[in-house]
């Protein structure tokens, strides 16, 4: 017989063939493998990414080719093989071969129930997934009759109007072609890009003999790991489906055999020990060779064994910490290997409860995930019931058209908010990423009626006041009753895998961090300091709120400055257990940023009550408040300016960050504060301020006989600021850019408001992400980089370091290394997303080099 040339693009995979993923697929490449470590394979044939192109465009291979290595009348399947097992692909087809001759001589080798059952789904995979037929015309009942056979054909006929196929070629070549096209058909590629698929990404498909777990004797399929997919600990899980044992082994959703012994009955350990035995040397040798931890599929025939094809293993974010941990910490991968397989959002699903992947969903409203992590609570209208729910130890969620800063008490209260407008960056979603706070913004098909205490939903579905919601911060959605929840998990692999990154990153970490509690858990997810401290959030605590409302309707400066005097205690105790928190780390506190106006109420009802706890007319609170008003108070009166024209607070501020200071030198670590002008435009802005601050360190260091150093620097958020920083830097130590602020301002967009058209922006294409979400690169970043090379030529030793919400994103970490910033500021439960990702990018730019 004459030997046909051998096609390149179709290879036998042996130990020797020339094969790799990026040639053949990712599963391609793993069968070679098994075949050099001695698994038992049945013959497979590899098809290159280029063959499968052209057999898309309608050129089909010498099939000879393929067939030369099987088999006289062989059965086959026929699976996909992309370059990354996460882009998919089309599903496996299996028994191309079965026709009438095939299934008469399978009636005498395993029966004629296992033959029919054989050729039944067979046919029907051909007619739905091959020819594109009507799936319901095409059902396999439990329990075939004997007419069932004679049915499928016949309907097979009637609705391709064609006879089945009855030969094997035909059959593959059919496969391989409908194979190819659902690969570079537009839903598939679309599919594949939205998992970080290249658009060209190309499929190659492997051809293998089938290996039956039919016939005499012990024969069965299954399939076997050796980790739990949840846990990631070592343990044997899997199926196996034995014909022997009465389960069709040739159906998915049959009764399944447990693999290892317990009190359900025979296992697969029991009823074939050395198989068994088999599986377990098989799933060291991949694990130790592959250095992966895989799902073996097999079939046992007649008790002699057959390995199909060996996945990663499916695994959910603690597993995929613990399985990298585990496998560095045995010798199989470095250390730098385990921190770059955990993608960092995995970490950040560790860090918070999440609704169970596996639970049903009962959908009311979807919304924009602002912050990660879910809360199962009752729902409440105000902070005042919020902290009521709470008293009574109700767990609630906070539901608001939008938050304001008087809601932060109600925030702490409650295990969740939900806000009906807003965005990434609103106030509920920056506050509920510092606290760790389940969040979802910018829910604009829900709305109120207030006269009901009601929200509706979309098809008129009514929420009450005390009705139990579950709010999902990780996707966004919004749902109904109390779901099943996998708790919070930091264990030793986490704390592990985290310092491994730490010895490769090469840019600080640090948190914003306004309270107490948000520095503690700052310095358990061990932040390098603080690099952003809002000191207004303290204002809006219980008995202190009052007090600034009292130095609002002050009537001069005198009497200002007589409430302040009464605010400095408590402002220097926040501070000194900041000190104490942070152990000597930097803490860098921002001065009084936002609008008086924020501190009053905007209602009649709160006014008068306002009026009452003044003793003034509610005429009088009426036009103070008024007076304040501003047109865009978030582009007026605030931050420095507000600094400049009633310095009695800035002074106040300044007096109690420097007492904190010599208080912490005393009792422990020296420190160093960092105090941080907000909304800077002009080197003279800082200049002012900075001849009051250092006056006020002067009285205090000769008051307290200490000798204390201090920091100051500016908040680079203005667009001006960016611009103008080689004449701001002379005056600053360091300069913070606030990317929230921004942003804002450098587009012209109201951070607040943005929620309402923004996704209609990204789906036309005007921006290519939520600019509050993902950071702008060729606009704000074009002013970041302006801004930290006219810093450095200014002065060369400025400290440069963004502390924006956009701090914790791998995009804008990577943007600051390429910078040479100093270090990024993030949410507290943030910072391990950021370490970890600092650290891949730093291994990434290493590998690369």
């Amino acid at each position: 017989m004459q030997q046909l040339p051998r096609d390149p693009k179709i290879l036998l995979i042996t130990s020797e063939a020339d094969m790799s993923a990026s040639r053949h697929g990712g599963r391609a490449k793993c069968l070679q493998r098994l075949v050099r470590m001695g698994l038992p394979l049945p013959t497979t044939v590899a098809l290159s990414f280029s063959c499968v192109h052209a057999i898309a465009q309608g050129r089909i291979p010498d099939l000879s080719q393929i067939m030369r290595h099987f088999d006289e009348a062989p059965l086959l399947s026929v699976r996909p093989s992309s370059q990354d097992p996460d882009w998919g692909g089309p599903g496996a087809i299996l028994n191309i071969g079965m026709t009438d001759l095939t299934h008469a001589r399978m009636c005498d080798e395993v029966g004629e129930e296992a033959a029919t059952s054989l050729y039944l789904r067979f046919i029907q995979s051909w007619a739905v997934h091959v020819a594109r037929l009507d799936p319901d015309s095409f059902d396999i009942p439990d329990r075939p009759g004997p007419g069932a056979l004679r049915a499928a054909l016949a309907a097979y006929e009637a609705e391709a109007e064609e006879p089945f196929p009855q030969d094997i070629t035909v059959q593959l070549c059919e496969v391989l072609r409908s194979m190819a096209r659902a690969w570079e058909g537009t839903t598939a590629r679309l599919l594949r890009q939205a998992k970080g698929a290249p658009a060209d990404a190309g499929l190659g498909l492997v051809v293998q003999q089938m290996a039956l777990g039919v016939g005499q004797g012990e024969c069965g399929s299954g399939v076997i790991q050796f980790v739990d997919s949840q846990t990631g600990q070592p343990q044997v899980t899997g199926r196996y489906l034995s014909q022997s044992q009465g389960r069709d082994a040739l159906k998915a959703d049959a009764g399944a055999i447990y693999l290892t012994r317990d009190d359900r009955g025979p296992s697969f350990e029991e009823l074939c020990p050395e198989a068994f035995e088999r599986l377990l040397r098989m799933g060291h040798l991949c694990r130790e060779r592959l250095r992966e931890e895989m799902q073996i599929e097999f079939t046992l025939h007649e008790g002699k064994l057959h390995v199909l094809d060996a996945v990663r293993v499916q695994r959910s974010s603690r597993a995929s910490v613990r399985i990298a941990v585990a496998l560095a910490e045995d010798g199989m991968i470095p250390r730098e290997e385990a921190v770059l397989r955990v993608e960092p959002q995995a970490l950040s699903e560790l860090l918070h409860r999440h609704v169970d992947p596996s639970a049903p969903r009962d959908l009311i409203v979807s919304g924009i995930a602002a912050s990660p992590g879910a809360a199962t609570g009752r729902i409440v209208f105000s902070a005042n019931a919020a902290q009521a729910s709470a008293a009574r130890g109700e767990p609630c969620i906070l539901v608001r058209r939008e938050t304001t800063p008087e809601d932060i008490r109600g925030m702490h209260a409650a295990e969740g908010v939900l806000t009906i407008r807003g965005g990434i960056t609103s106030h509920a979603a920056v506050i509920g990423r510092g606290l760790g706070l389940p969040c979802v913004v910018g829910a604009s098909e829900l709305t109120f009626d207030p006269k009901r205490r009601q929200v509706v939903a979309p098809g008129g579905r009514r929420l009450s006041e005390g009705d139990v919601i579950t709010l999902d911060g990780t996707s966004g959605e919004v749902l109904a009753g109390e779901p099943a929840m996998f708790e919070a998990v930091l264990d030793g692999a986490f704390r592990r895998l985290l310092d491994w990154a730490d010895d490769f990153r090469d840019i600080g970490v640090r948190a914003n961090a306004d309270t107490p509690a948000d520095a503690q858990t700052a310095r358990n997810f061990q932040a390098q300091g603080i690099g952003l401290c809002r000191t207004e959030h303290m204002f809006f605590e219980e008995g202190r709120i009052g007090m600034m409302r009292e130095m609002i309707f002050a009537k001069d400066e005198a009497a200002r400055r007589a409430v302040l005097e009464r605010l400095l205690p408590m402002q220097r105790a926040d501070f000194a257990r900041l000190f104490e928190i942070m152990q000597g780390q930097p803490v860098c506190i921002r001065l009084f940023d936002p609008p008086l106006h924020e501190f009053l109420p905007s209602d009649r009802a709160g006014m008068r009550d306002l009026a009452d706890g003044l003793a003034v007319t509610l005429s009088d609170v009426e036009a103070r408040v008024a007076a304040l008003t501003e047109y865009n108070p978030m582009l007026g009166m605030r931050g420095v300016r507000l600094g400049i024209t009633v310095p009695e607070i800035y002074e106040m501020q300044a007096r109690a960050i420097f007492e904190a200071t010599v208080q912490a030198s005393r009792d422990g670590e020296a420190v160093v504060p960092e105090v941080m002008i907000p909304l800077v435009s002009a080197m003279k802005e800082v200049e002012l301020v900075k001849a009051r601050i250092d006056a006020v360190a002067a009285q205090v260091r000769a008051h307290s006989g200490v000798e204390f150093d201090y920091r100051l620097g500016v908040m680079v958020e203005t667009p001006r600021a960016a611009l103008r920083a080689a004449d701001i830097a002379q005056h600053a130590a360091f300069l913070s850019f606030g990317t929230n602020d921004l942003t804002q301002m450098t587009y012209g967009l109201s951070r607040d408001d943005a929620g309402r058209f923004m996704s209609i922006y990204v789906k036309n294409g005007v921006y290519e992400e939520d600019p509050f979400h993902s950071l702008d690169l060729d606009g704000v970043g074009e002013l970041l980089k302006i801004g930290a090379e006219r810093g450095r030529a200014g002065r060369p030793d400025v400290t440069l370091s963004i502390c924006g919400e956009h701090g914790g994103s791998r995009t804008a970490i990577e943007f600051c290394r390429r910078q040479g910033f100093d270090y990024v500021s993030c949410s507290p439960f943030r910072v391990p997303v950021a370490r970890l990702a600092a650290a891949q990018l730093a291994l990434s730019d290493k590998g690369r080099g």
